[in-house]
């Protein structure tokens, strides 16, 4: 089992940057690929970033590719989502989910799910 822990949200101003940090805990981390997702009210939630166990494989949402980085640190049991150029319809609860095996931008696929960090993008 895996128990995920986000932070590091908050307000940041329009062209920001923020780092989200995920804590996992559990001695199988390195066993499961781990995404990024965010959810805004009354919407679905939208697959952000997702990266293989190894980390040498990385998949990004078209929305946030070239201002977003997934990455992770094994020895740490944590991944990280560095999110540069910030803009305000990237407002939301940003939530990391581990899934075992391969990554997906499913959300249903992800077996684990932090409780969420709230960011919010001010124009």
């Amino acid at each position: 089992q895996v128990q995920l822990v986000e932070c590091g949200g908050g307000l940041v101003q329009a062209g920001g940057s923020l780092r989200l940090p995920c804590a996992a805990s559990g001695r199988t981390f390195s066993s499961y690929a781990m995404g990024w997702f965010r959810q805004t009210p009354g919407k679905e939630r939208e697959f952000v970033a997702a990266i293989s166990w190894s980390g040498g494989s990385t998949h990004y949402a078209d929305s946030v590719k070239g201002r977003f980085t997934i990455s992770r640190d094994n020895a740490k049991n944590s991944v990280y989502l560095q999110m540069n150029s910030l803009k305000p319809e990237d407002t939301a609860v940003y939530y990391c989910a581990a899934v075992y095996g391969g990554y997906s931008d499913y959300a249903g696929a992800y077996e684990y799910w932090g409780p969420g960090t709230q960011v919010t993008v001010s124009s």
